[in-house]
């Protein structure tokens, strides 16, 4: 998330919203945006329905949700989808963004 706040002001400008969703309750999103001061939106999923719909892994062995990354465009179309391998394993910003077509 660090890297999302980071990169955040530079995304709005390619007018790219972020959206995190997290098997986190609603009070556990708001209490770590909050301390975090994130300023892109969350959507806790406590019941894991979206994060299901997209295929986000769950896998015990590793304690939990592997990170996945879903680059969707402004009519709704998958462009990218990353599922990683570990908690490391995501892509930056700018390597999602190369799936985007120049004009939407």
């Amino acid at each position: 998330m660090a890297q999302l706040r980071q990169d955040y002001p530079e995304l709005q400008q390619q007018q790219v919203e972020v959206l995190v969703v997290g098997p986190d309750s609603p009070e556990e999103f708001r209490r770590y945006w909050k301390k975090e001061n994130l300023s892109f939106l969350g959507l806790p999923d406590p019941d894991q329905k979206v994060l299901g719909l997209y295929g986000q892994e769950f896998n015990w062995l590793r304690l939990g949700r592997m990170p996945a990354q879903i680059l969707i465009d402004r009519k709704g179309t998958v462009r990218a989808a990353h599922y990683g391998r570990s908690m490391t394993d995501i892509p930056s910003p700018a390597e999602l963004l190369k799936h985007l077509p120049d004009e939407d």
